[in-house]
């Protein structure tokens, strides 16, 4: 399976929605607590993007290697 940037970009926005969240949290920042629930959405979804790109790719590599 190969990693591409939307992986890595995704989780990367993803864990840093998390820390903001938290941090929200900590400080009773009901803004930066919704910003970091946002973020980590995003991040979500651009991993998740990534993922079925990196499946698609292995998938035709199969087909090409057949």
């Amino acid at each position: 399976m190969s990693i591409n940037k939307d992986q890595v970009h995704g989780r990367a926005e993803h864990a840093k929605g998390v820390v903001k969240e938290a941090v929200g949290k900590i400080v009773g920042n009901k803004d930066m607590q919704k910003k970091g629930s946002i973020q980590q959405s995003i991040g979500h979804l651009q991993s998740t993007v990534g993922d079925a790109k990196s499946k698609i790719a292995d998938a035709l590599n199969a087909v090409k290697t057949s």
